[in-house]
């Protein structure tokens, strides 16, 4: 028992890093139609930053807080190459965000090299009802759901929330009422690229970063995404989180070479039955 307490307490921290990448996806795609590709690479450039500072000999805190605001300043440059031209379509977007996904691979190695890099997090473990869980795991689950709580806030309380909000809902009536929807959309991907940026530096004194990380951190979050029709972000922290334990289940029992298409087939069966759920209730309203 208290072996699986440890791999769900592990795998809801696994599955909070992924929720902030989807997360980010979210944001983006309700605002502009485009599915950012190059999400995951905003957690690797946040992760690599801050295994630089702190080598440098900045403090923690500091080097966590800079990494976090490049990957927001990279987000915001992704959104100028994939929306910054008008009538730039929703696919052709999507095309120019896994081309930036594909030159941060060259510039990563060109900055770092292909070595995986690691940072130090909080040291120490705390046992829970028998199941030791590391304190940076604990961080993690902290972190995440203050950020959700802050994005909630954002979202329903402040101008720029709702501002976003209201382009997602309808952006040619935010057109109407004076909403720049492009300057939202650019908004939008900075926003995912700090959300990307804080999931990179918390995981990255958990497992190493390298320039190709963001592989399985875009499939990881695309399926949260998707959990939750890429519009509803609590939906997509469900996903998230079911990935996540169901990943480190995997690995903890033996099936560590297949925990990814163990939680991806998991989370592919769930999205079936809620489609076939959804149909049905179509049906019976029809």
């Amino acid at each position: 028992m208290s072996a699986f307490l440890t791999y769900l307490l592990n795998g809801l921290a696994v599955g909070c890093a992924i929720a902030l990448i989807a997360s980010g996806l979210v944001a983006i795609h309700r605002v502009t139609g485009v599915v950012n590709f190059a999400q995951g690479t905003f957690a690797v450039v946040a992760g690599l930053c801050t295994s630089s500072l702190l080598g440098l000999g900045l403090p923690h805190g500091i080097s966590e807080v800079t990494a976090v605001l490049l990957a927001g300043v990279a987000g915001l440059l992704t959104g100028l190459a994939a929306i910054g031209k008008p009538g730039t379509t929703p696919l052709s977007s999507l095309i120019i965000t896994l081309g930036v996904g594909v030159l941060a691979y060259a510039v990563e190695i060109v900055l770092w090299g292909d070595q995986p890099r690691s940072a130090p997090g909080l040291a120490g473990s705390v046992t829970i009802a028998g199941a030791r869980i590391q304190t940076q795991h604990l961080l993690v689950i902290a972190v995440t759901a203050a950020a959700f709580v802050l994005l909630a806030l954002f979202f329903g309380r402040t101008y720029l929330g709702k501002a976003l909000t209201a382009c997602a809902s309808n952006p040619y009536a935010a057109r109407v009422v004076g909403i720049d929807v492009r300057r939202m959309g650019l908004l939008a991907f900075a926003l995912g690229g700090l959300l990307g940026g804080l999931a990179g530096v918390l995981i990255t004194p958990l497992r190493p970063i390298s320039f190709d990380t963001d592989v399985t951190l875009i499939v990881n979050a695309f399926a949260a995404a998707v959990f939750g029709a890429l519009t509803r972000p609590v939906v997509a922290l469900g996903g998230a989180l079911l990935l996540g334990v169901a990943e480190t289940m995997a690995a903890g029992y033996g099936y560590g070479a297949h925990q990814l298409e163990v939680a991806l087939g998991l989370m592919l069966v769930v999205m079936i039955v809620q489609a076939s759920r959804r149909s049905a209730i179509h049906e019976e309203a029809v």
